[in-house]
């Protein structure tokens, strides 16, 4: 078959990438290899426009085992044990396929970590999504939760927290960005490397269909009008025969007769044999008749880029085949001897004999393109950081109901009852209440897990935005007591070929770099996903940051809510006049401007120290982070998770804008500010402990009663019912899938 320009064209590949094709095979290639450069040369797989950048990022530590460059991260939590953990995207296929696109990226993270001989303990997801008055957000918000649900609850791995964000930018494209923890022995760890020649090469797992061909391309290209035919990108998963997998995979992994594994995702049987080929410094041939296929009549290409899930590639010590095969087939699962591992450096492809492709490894890994794309500040910038004029104020009491009620704030009670997050009995708190915290079973330790990202915040100053995204991870950890070891990043952006997003993106990398190197928090993998618009209507620049941290003693936790009548509450940090990018902004008057708060990372440094010791000793009680609508919102959300009110007064705060002092004060979202509770016994022993620190603190209040009441200054404010305020909160969400909200 002639390559024509059209072919090369729908291939996803530039006509200078073809170009180099040709000089590195010096031939005109088969179908099969355009089709397995195309995948393997995707933005998706190769990151081409963000490898410059993303060597910036501190990636060493400590604590760290296994950085950027396999499967999964993964960092010593003590014991003789690691945390392994990592976030991917599914963004693309759950616009397409919302219920199986949010599934496949679910057993997709899952593979990840078990394929690093780690068991999956914890879930979580961060996911944004279009206004919900919408009924195509409805439709694709319900699909997406429901496939999260399934595919999690299924295979028995419980999702223990996460965030949703709402902001018209993703109405056609959203974003479902998912995390997965799981803990291995610290010598024990496995990589997806082939070597020795002569080793077997082995499929395991489901038989391959034609279900996500080109999926790797399709998730590097912008989403049009005719996104709805590319379907047959998005993968069907099949939870059950994941566990199944699981299971097998880690019995094999205590044998010892492994090389290698991956997992089949991105690119399928491609990307999982040139890479373990390139890690090991080997060559890989396969025979694509040997795969084991559920439809008739499939061709190499096919074979090679499909995306079928719940599949790995193994290699398999000489001598130990029999041994291997007999573990899978007690699982009754497929394990077919497919090549072998050589000494060539290629990756030659057969056809019952006949190759259909030989190409060396090493080109279509470290390969690939690496573009220096051109940058510039977006225009929009200069206007957008001006606050215009705002009129006069809403009543405080009418800006609460109204903040309580928007999606992004409102209880997301909806969503979290529809996943099982008490599976496997290792989560110690419960979804809504703080970073998830789970167990580490054997042990006297507990995980704290979070993910967190404002896009509002890095569309204003990428850079700062980026800063903010790691504080709030890293600070909903220390709020629950643990000590921050280890991030992952998924960084979500437009169209890099467009200079104003790649600044976006080189910006926030930056942010995140300089963030992680204050606060100590290596990188140990991630995800880009760029070319997230839609008609050339990119979302909010949106990196979502992971971060983990290590509970001592899993009897000394703090959650958000208020444990006790008579308690004392503490503001730790300041709050200063800054409306810009809040929720507050968004919400009253539909604006996404100003200046994204302040973020001190020494201060933040010294604010995590403190929580931490605080926690740790029995001292905090609860610990909220005020975030998105800040300290108000934050103070009912302290009295939701108990039902106890509260009472607050809180020092005022100088302001530019006329009018807007308490609105600054309760709903201003400055950085580094943490409301805690503590015996009233012991607020001088916590003073002490803030000041030793160099943290600001100042003692605002008292929980008890059953209203929510806050003054400013001494001048009462606020004063709302608490059960009303919290049936608000707590019903916003669902109300919009009650029949008259869901008509359309």
């Amino acid at each position: 078959m002639t390559i024509t320009d059209d072919i090369v064209k729908r291939h996803g590949l530039a006509p200078d990438e073809y170009q180099r094709i040709l000089e590195m095979l010096g031939r005109e290639p088969t179908l099969t290899e355009l089709g397995i450069f195309s995948v393997m040369w995707s933005e998706h797989c190769s990151y081409k426009s963000s490898r410059v950048h993303l060597k910036t990022l501190p990636t060493t530590g400590a604590r760290v085992i296994q950085g950027p460059g396999e499967n999964a991260g993964a960092v010593d939590i003590g014991d003789g044990l690691a945390a392994v953990f990592k976030i991917e995207s599914h963004n693309h296929p759950s616009f397409i396929e919302p219920y199986q696109g949010a599934a496949t990226g679910v057993g997709g993270i899952i593979r990840d970590i078990f394929t690093m001989g780690a068991r999956p303990i914890a879930l979580l997801n961060s996911l944004r999504f279009g206004p919900l008055d919408e009924p195509l957000v409805r439709r694709t918000f319900a699909g997406v939760v429901a496939g999260i649900g399934g595919y999690g609850n299924s295979i028995g791995i419980p999702t223990v927290g996460g965030e949703i964000g709402f902001d018209e930018s993703y109405t056609g494209n959203p974003l479902v960005n998912v995390f997965c923890l799981g803990i291995a022995k610290a010598d024990e760890i496995i990589k997806g490397v082939a070597s020795g020649a002569g080793n077997a090469v082995y499929y395991v797992g489901a038989k391959t269909g034609r279900d996500g061909i080109h999926g790797a391309t399709m998730a590097s290209a912008e989403f049009d009008e005719k996104s709805a035919e590319k379907r047959p990108a998005v993968q069907v998963g099949d939870p059950f025969m994941e566990k199944l997998l699981l299971e097998a995979c880690l019995e094999v992994m205590k044998t010892d007769a492994l090389v290698g594994i991956q997992d089949m995702g991105a690119a399928g049987l491609t990307c999982s044999t040139c890479e373990m080929g390139a890690r090991g410094g080997a060559g890989v041939e396969i025979d694509v008749s040997h795969v084991p296929q559920r439809e008739a009549g499939m061709t190499p290409y096919e074979i090679m880029l499909s995306e079928s899930q719940e599949r790995m590639l193994l290699v398999v010590k000489q001598g130990r085949e029999s041994e291997v095969e007999r573990i899978f087939e007690k699982w009754d699962l497929h394990a077919v001897r497919i090549g072998e591992v050589t000494t060539d450096g290629l990756m030659r492809v057969k056809s019952d004999g006949e190759v259909v492709a030989e190409i060396r490894t090493e080109s279509l890994t470290d390969g690939a393109p690496l573009y220096h794309r051109p940058m510039t500040e977006p225009a929009y910038l200069t206007e957008a950081r001006r606050l215009p004029s705002l009129g006069a104020p809403r009543p405080a009491d009418e800006v609460f109901r109204r903040l309580l009620l928007s999606p992004g704030i409102a209880s997301k009670r909806w969503v979290y009852r529809q996943y099982d997050h008490m599976v496997r009995t290792n989560t110690l708190v419960l979804p809504g209440m703080g970073a998830g915290v789970v167990r580490v079973k054997g042990t006297s330790r507990a995980l704290a897990l979070s993910v967190d990202g404002n896009g509002r915040f890095v569309y204003l100053d990428p850079y700062a935005g980026a800063q903010l995204a790691v504080a709030e991870a890293a600070r909903n950890v220390a709020c629950a007591g643990g000590q921050p070891i280890g991030g992952t990043n998924c960084l979500n952006f437009g169209n890099p070929e467009r200079p104003e997003i790649m600044w976006q993106f080189a910006r926030a990398v930056e942010g995140i770099g300089a963030a992680c190197r204050a606060l100590d928090i290596p990188i140990t993998g991630g995800n880009v996903s760029l070319y997230n618009e839609t008609d050339g209507t990119p979302i909010l620049p949106t990196p979502v940051l992971g971060v983990v941290g290590l509970i001592e003693d899993a009897t000394m936790i703090a959650s958000g809510g208020f444990r006790s009548e008579g308690d004392s509450i503490l503001l730790l940090g300041e709050t200063l006049d800054e409306l810009g990018g809040s929720a507050y902004l968004k919400v009253m008057h539909g604006l996404v401007r100003g200046v994204p708060p302040r973020l001190d990372l020494q201060r933040e440094a010294a604010l995590l120290r403190l929580l931490v010791k605080g926690v740790s000793c029995g001292l905090v009680r609860s610990a909220h982070d005020c975030a998105e609508g800040g300290l108000a919102v934050a103070l009912a959300e302290c009295c939701f998770e108990t039902g106890l009110g509260a009472e607050a007064d809180v020092p005022r705060v100088e302001t530019a804008l006329p009018g807007f002092r308490d609105v600054s004060v309760l709903f201003g979202e400055s950085a580094s500010r943490v409301l805690v509770s503590v015996s009233a016994g012991r607020v001088a022993e916590m003073e002490t402990l803030a000041a030793e620190a160099g943290v600001p603190v100042a003692t605002v209040g008292r929980v008890g009663g059953d209203r929510i009441r806050i003054a400013v200054g001494g001048r009462a404010v606020l004063d709302e019912p608490l059960a009303a305020a919290e049936r608000l909160w707590s019903d916003a969400i669902g109300n919009y899938f009650e029949s008259q909200h869901a008509t359309g």
